[in-house]
């Protein structure tokens, strides 16, 4: 085990995040070889360098690849700084751990990425599991958040602590770190809210929000994939929104403008499969603009308050205040069609069969038929032309 931990460590400082090949490499050989083949102290033939090809190809990644020796000739000039224990050492020194898929703090969601999966996670907090995705959400916008921006990310992540979410963001300036604040002010317990970083946690960044970030860590966690003293670049900060995404089962984007990196936030969670709200705001405002966009799209829910988010998060019902019972039963024998289409239908208001193709990802006729379907069954029902979810659907 120690030996894995040494060579993540190490791993983590060859490869950049997301390094396809580097990623392939570890899943073929497994951690400890694979650094023994990235340095070069191991070679390998035609038929590994098959296996990492196919690997490769069964995530979308085949493209991109020329071979085990372009890849070594990539990541050659990061091997002399290899020093994974002095990396180990300063967590150890600062409080903190680094930890590996194989530890139990590490969080299960985050497999939902696949080859994608970080080599390991640089840690600065508590230490107690992180929430599942379903008690996750991530909230995200501008940095440079205006007022409004301000007071309902404030509004949200108070709320949604409240009710036991975990609010996961990125520790920067604006809406992160109103988000962070927030659910510190909330929380009744547990690890309140999650900072996931682009550089080394070993120094809080921006400096501006240090003390902020001391607190994240002191009551939740601050997370990396880059071990310590590394420098958190544009192209990390874009990496390391799939964690974002990838840790909570929500991402509402509050405020972004039209080319925002929260877009690249919520775009990651919608590949997931993960739950997306966004914030409306005023149509004269730069900093709504991204959120409208995701509106128009279809990539994003409306959402104004913690309820909505809230049942984004457990559609059904089963983390709202007052969960209904016998849901299984009624739901039992449902297509999966029809069950994504259950979940798409709102519980308070209505919506139209046309929102409902987008929500669902279906076609207006295949709406159509399981609304009735699900109408026969009780499990939703009609007013003036909108549909809703049925009482008894829960």
């Amino acid at each position: 085990m120690e030996a894995e931990r040494t060579a993540r460590a190490a791993l983590s400082r060859l490869f950049e995040p997301q390094d396809a090949a580097g990623l392939a490499l570890v899943q073929v050989a497994g951690a400890e070889d694979a650094l023994r083949i990235a340095t070069g102290e191991l070679a390998v033939g035609p038929e590994f360098e098959q296996d990492m090809a196919r690997v490769l190809a069964d995530n979308g990644s085949g493209s991109g690849w020329t071979g085990l020796a372009m890849a070594r000739m990539r990541w050659s000039p990061r091997i002399p700084d290899l020093a994974p224990g002095r990396d180990l050492a300063t967590m150890q020194r600062l409080g903190g751990r680094m930890i590996i898929p194989s530890d139990e703090l590490w969080p299960r969601q985050l497999a939902d990425l696949g080859l994608q999966e970080p080599i390991c996670l640089w840690w600065r907090g508590v230490e107690q599991e992180l929430p599942p995705a379903a008690k996750a959400i991530a909230l995200v916008g501008s940095r440079d958040s205006t007022s409004y921006g301000s007071s309902v990310t404030g509004d949200l992540a108070y709320s949604l602590a409240q009710r036991g979410f975990t609010i996961i963001s990125g520790g920067a300036y604006g809406i992160d770190a109103h988000a962070h604040r927030a659910a510190l002010a909330g929380s009744s317990g547990g690890a309140p809210t999650i900072a996931v970083m682009a550089g080394g946690v070993d120094r809080f960044y921006p400096s501006g929000n240090e003390d902020l970030l001391r607190a994240v860590a002191n009551q939740g966690a601050v997370l990396a994939e880059v071990p310590p003293g590394s420098a958190p670049t544009r192209y990390r900060f874009l990496q390391r929104n799939r964690l974002i995404a990838a840790l909570a089962s929500v991402t509402v984007v509050i405020e972004a403008r039209w080319r925002s990196g929260a877009l690249n936030t919520a775009h990651h969670a919608e590949t997931l499969g993960r739950g997306v709200g966004a914030v409306p705001g005023s149509v004269h405002s730069a900093n709504s603009a991204g959120c409208h966009r995701l509106l128009r799209e279809g990539g994003a829910v409306c959402v104004t308050d913690a309820g909505e988010i809230a049942e984004l998060a457990s559609p059904s019902g089963d983390s709202l205040p007052e969960p209904r019972t016998g849901r299984a039963a009624v739901q039992d024998g449902l297509t999966l069609e029809d069950l994504i289409l259950l979940d798409a239908l709102p519980l308070r208001t209505t919506s139209t069969v046309e929102k409902l193709t987008t929500v669902a990802g279906m076609s207006a006729d295949s709406v159509r038929a399981g609304l009735g379907r699900l109408g026969l069954l009780g499990l939703a029902e009609s007013h003036r032309g909108s549909w809703k979810r049925a009482g008894k659907a829960g």
